[in-house]
Parts: C-alpha cells; sequence; structure tokens
C-alpha cells in the first residue's frame, strides 16, 4: 500500500512541476502583452491614420473631402483601445512565443523541434506579408468598391432609361438627391482589420501544410491530387472574405493558390528530406519508396 502511494506521489510531482512553469510563462506573457497594450495606447492614433489611410485616398480621387466621423461620445476611445489591444497583441508575440516555445520544447524530440521551430519563425512573418498584402492592396480596392457603388448605380440606371450621365454639381442651386459617404471610424476600422486578418491567417497555408507534411498526414502527390477540389475551396474563400468586386476576388485566388502551390513544393521537400535520413539510416533501401 505504501510503495502504490508513493509512487501516485512520484506521478504528481512532475504533474505540479508542469502546472508551476505554466503559470509563470502565462504570467510572463500577460505582463509583455499588457505593457505593449500601453505602449500601443500612447500611438494609436497614428495607427489609425494609417489604418483608414486607404479609405481617405479614395475620398481624395473621387475628390470628396477625407473625413470620418464618430457616431458615439465613447466610439473613439473604445477604437483606440482596439488598436492597442491588436497592437500589444503583434508586439508580444515574440515574447509570447518565446515562453510558449520554452514551455514546450523539454518535452521535444530534436526532430520535433527542428519541425516546430521555424513555424514559429515564418508563422508571424508570413502574418504580416498578407497583412501588408491586404492593407496596400487589397483595402484600397474594396474601398474604392464599396465607395463607389454609390455612383455606379444611378449612372447605370441612367444609361438604361437612355439619359445622359453628367456629374453631380456640388452647388446649393442644385436640388437633386444624391448620397454623400460618411464613413463611420468604427466601422471602417473593422472592413480594414476583416481584410488584415483574413489575408494574414490565408498567409499561413504554407507553415500548415509543411507542419501537416512533417507529421506525415499530407502528401505532395495527396495535395497535387486534391488540386482541383483546392481550386473550388480557394474560389468560395475569395467570395466570401471578399466585397463583391471580381478583381479582388481574382487577387485573393491568385494568392492564395500560389501559396498552395509553394506548399506542395515545400512538402516535396520535407518528404525528400525524410527518405534520405531514412536510407542513410539504413531503414529503406536506395530502391524503397514509402
Amino acid at each position: 500500500m505504501t510503495t502504490q502511494s508513493d509512487d501516485i506521489e512520484d506521478s504528481a510531482a512532475p504533474l505540479i512541476e508542469h502546472l508551476a512553469e505554466l503559470r509563470t510563462r502565462l504570467i510572463r506573457a500577460v505582463i509583455a502583452f499588457f505593457i505593449a497594450m500601453c505602449l500601443c495606447f500612447f500611438v494609436a492614433e497614428p495607427l489609425l491614420d494609417i489604418l483608414v489611410q486607404p479609405i481617405a485616398d479614395v475620398l481624395r480621387a473621387r475628390g470628396e473631402d477625407p473625413r470620418l466621423i464618430f457616431t458615439a461620445p465613447q466610439e473613439k476611445f473604445f477604437v483606440l483601445i482596439r488598436i492597442s489591444l491588436i497592437g500589444g497583441l503583434g508586439l508580444s508575440f515574440p515574447v509570447i512565443a518565446h515562453q510558449l516555445w520554452r514551455f514546450v520544447a523539454p518535452g521535444l524530440y530534436k526532430s520535433e523541434k527542428n519541425a516546430f521551430l521555424p513555424s514559429v519563425i515564418a508563422s508571424p512573418l508570413l502574418f504580416l506579408a498578407g497583412a501588408a498584402f491586404a492593407h496596400l492592396v487589397v483595402t484600397p480596392l474594396a474601398m474604392n468598391f464599396f465607395i463607389g457603388f454609390s455612383d455606379a448605380v444611378p449612372a447605370l440606371a441612367s444609361l438604361i432609361a437612355g439619359e445622359d450621365v453628367a456629374p453631380v454639381v456640388d452647388t446649393p442651386a442644385n436640388d437633386e438627391l444624391r448620397t454623400v459617404f460618411l464613413g463611420s471610424v468604427r466601422e471602417s476600422l473593422d472592413l480594414s482589420l476583416k481584410f488584415i486578418m483574413a489575408f494574414g491567417i490565408c498567409f499561413q497555408l504554407p507553415v500548415l501544410l509543411t507542419l501537416m507534411g512533417k507529421a506525415g498526414l499530407v502528401s505532395a502527390a495527396g495535395l497535387k491530387n486534391v488540386r482541383k477540389y483546392a481550386i473550388v475551396g480557394i474560389l468560395v474563400l475569395a467570395a466570401l472574405v471578399t466585397p463583391p468586386d471580381v478583381i479582388t476576388q481574382v487577387i485573393l485566388f491568385v494568392v492564395v493558390y500560389s501559396l498552395y502551390e509553394v506548399s506542395i513544393l515545400l512538402v516535396a521537400r520535407v518528404e525528400r528530406k525524410r527518405l534520405a535520413r531514412l536510407r542513410a539510416e539504413g531503414l529503406l533501401d536506395e530502391d524503397e519508396e514509402l
């Protein structure tokens, strides 16, 4: 009875140590996030200007006043808080990833460490690339489509009716009803962040498929065989996360499909390395395949 009790206590001790270490890592990650969030709050106003810059550029190109409005007294405060939260998470991600790695690494084999560490480094870089692509390319196209849609519908109706399409002169004597864009800062920011998150996540495709290839869950041949289904899935994704603008949807499809093809090459590279290692260890013959 005493021996069984000692075994239970010995098995419980490592669990308690792991929980204590997990608590320490979480506390350090939370502290880093809080400090980064506070730092981002002081520069939240310039960050807001950067995020809504595509809308301002579209309005200037249309000859309109590039201003956004607040529709509630507390709206600007919560917008800045939201920017601080997202910026703090991005700024503190290296610390959070380091704490995660220090907690997970002791329980991994060397091969697992070699597979996991490059993904930790590549994932934020690919997310930043996707976010930059969304902000610099996709968001201006989407904003131009949405804001210009108010002019496109009356113009199309005039063309169908056989009337001349003339620009509306903004003068007090012109009593024709027209729509004017008075964008809310919160809603405009939400749309920009949705594009950034959508493309940032889509750019994680090579990391995800490479990890799955290293784990043996997918193969290059299997990814090639389901390529036609992947094309359909990417088209559906493009229709869901982009505005009903063909140009934007084609851009997303081309980018994500290119990442899919890159993923196939990376998985094939992983398989070649695995075969070479197994043959060097004598586990496979030279003419034998997995």
